[in-house]
């Protein structure tokens, strides 16, 4: 069996890498800012493939911490790329970036495909960007091939309420199980963005692990559009409850992406990927995993 190297295994990705597909994660106390202890890691776990997630993938955190995001997200990966050539590592490497890197995307151009141009708006963005051109660079003039991805949105079981729709499952359960009142707070819930089962986006890391080209970058999204809105309603159908949306001042933040859909064309083309899970089975998942933290 093959040993694949899984950094970030313990966050909401990661974990579910781990159900999926047979992992070695990189140990928690192993910090990919020590160059010394991380390369001491990877010698000692000699992988065959890595799947590289581990990230300060916060935007918020980005702009009050650049400094930080850019020690992680870039200088980490450089460390981890120095570990895997001194362990003499000839397998394969996914980079995990994000679609976030595109910026502001004009409506006219939707659908994003990877041609378009890289117009990052925070600090997060831009360390991903810089990440990516290093692993292009090194899938070029190394000794190990290198695949890049560029998921965007994704949901599931197991995510952190700091993002919307797992923060509405939330409320939603929190209403249904009478630990709140029948009010949602909500930020602005008018725009559309391109979600994907974080399953399904697991599948797709798996596939291009072994079958993407090496210095290729791929869009991983659902090539569907959907209104916050509409998600929000659908949550609370499944949830059955009645419930009041109040926007709150507190959560609006200025949304200059007012619709958001990508293309997964060249996945497909390299793959034969395409979602599985419908959103319906995305929302009731997550329902349910509140649920379950919550009783």
């Amino acid at each position: 069996m093959m040993k694949r190297l899984l950094t970030g295994a313990h966050g909401f990705v990661g974990q579910h890498v781990q159900a999926a597909v047979s992992c070695t994660p990189l140990p928690p106390e192993v910090d990919l800012r020590d160059r010394q202890t991380l390369a001491a890691a990877v010698a000692r776990i000699r992988p065959e493939a890595v799947i590289h997630l581990a990230a300060q993938s916060f935007v918020p955190a980005s702009f009050e911490n650049p400094r930080e995001t850019f020690d992680i997200n870039l200088m980490g990966t450089l460390n981890l790329l120095e570990a895997l050539q001194a362990a003499d590592f000839q397998g394969r490497m996914l980079f995990v970036g994000s679609g976030d890197i595109y910026g502001q995307v004009p409506e006219v151009e939707l659908p994003v495909r990877e041609e378009h141009p890289l117009h990052p708006r925070n600090p997060y963005a831009v360390s991903k960007i810089a990440a990516e051109a290093l692993c292009y660079q090194w899938s070029q003039t190394s000794g190990f091939e290198i695949i890049m991805v560029r998921p965007f949105n994704h949901i599931g079981p197991g995510q952190s309420a700091r993002f919307a729709i797992a923060d509405f499952a939330k409320q939603v359960m929190e209403i249904r199980l009478n630990r709140r009142a029948p009010v949602l707070h909500v930020g602005d819930i008018d725009v559309t963005r391109d979600f994907t089962d974080v399953r399904d986006v697991v599948h797709a890391y798996t596939l291009l692990l072994d079958q993407g080209q090496n210095g290729g970058v791929y869009n991983i999204c659902s090539g569907q559009e959907y209104r916050i809105r509409r998600l929000l309603e659908q949550l609370i159908a499944l949830a059955g409850i009645d419930a009041k949306i109040e926007q709150d001042p507190a959560r609006l933040r200025p949304a200059e992406q007012r619709r958001m859909v990508a293309s997964f064309d060249r996945l497909q083309r390299d793959t034969g990927w395409r979602p599985t899970i419908s959103m319906e089975q995305s929302l009731q998942d997550l329902l349910n995993d509140w649920e379950k933290q919550l009783q």
